[in-house]
């Protein structure tokens, strides 16, 4: 099995890390194929970089999904998701949806973790968009970048346990780590929390694979039907070969 796993930001050290913790997870046998954008943002914190990586999500599908079995979106707020499922014969997956739907089966009321309060209001529109909004126990925002900084996670991984255990006396029954940056950041943790920690990749990859395994056809109707003969001018060849 070969799965790509797709990173729409710039930041190749995001991706790394991702790739490392897909690798941890997947199956004996199943290959991992890391991908970075080659434009758009550093890392994502807004809805016009979101827009950008949408088309960066689908350049990076149309030049590397083909040969893969199924590819996981490696980008926290899912971006580009829709449009490669309508676009690609194999399974999509966000890493965020799979956390959420993952820890949907784990306890009745989730926490979720982010960075940001610029970038709180994005998360809850993908919470609104899978429907999964009265599962919400709460949020904590952290204001930090010590995600990013590469080396010592001591003081990092105290402020997660603090941020956990402030969702669990609000009702969390499983908690959230947002962000393909703390890919791995749950099992570093999980020890010190009293409720199950996942992160999206974590989640992500083994339901991938099962997705794989279980070769459900593609939609042949519906929204997510193939698209195909469309006239477009000026993005990516690959794209072209997709849809044209």
């Amino acid at each position: 099995m070969r799965i790509l796993v797709l990173n729409a930001n710039t930041t190749a050290f995001v991706t790394e890390r991702a790739a490392a913790e897909a690798r941890r997870v997947a199956s004996s046998g199943t290959e991992i194929l890391p991908v970075t954008g080659d434009f758009g943002a550093a890392v994502m914190a807004s809805r016009v970089e979101c827009a950008i990586g949408e088309h960066a999500a689908v350049t990076l599908a149309a030049r590397h999904a083909g040969g893969t079995d199924g590819v996981l979106i490696a980008v926290s707020y899912d971006t580009g998701l829709e449009a490669l499922r309508e676009m690609l014969p194999v399974p999509v997956l966000g890493m965020t949806e799979a956390a959420l739907l993952t820890a949907c089966t784990l306890g009745a009321r989730i926490g979720l973790v982010c960075f940001g309060a610029r970038v709180q209001p994005l998360y809850a529109e993908r919470v609104r968009r899978y429907g999964l909004e009265s599962r919400i126990a709460a949020w904590t925002v952290l204001e930090t970048t010590a995600p990013y900084s590469p080396g010592d996670t001591t003081a990092l991984d105290a402020d997660l346990v603090a941020a956990a255990a402030g969702l669990v006396v609000q009702g969390a029954e499983a908690v959230i780590l947002l962000g393909a940056v703390m890919a791995g950041a749950s099992r570093r943790i999980e020890d010190r929390v009293p409720v199950p920690v996942l992160d999206g990749i974590r989640a992500g990859l083994p339901l991938l694979e099962g997705l794989v395994r279980s070769r459900y056809r593609k939609p042949e109707t519906g929204s997510y039907a193939p698209v195909a003969g469309r006239s477009l001018t000026g993005v990516d060849p690959a794209i072209l070969r997709l849809l044209s």
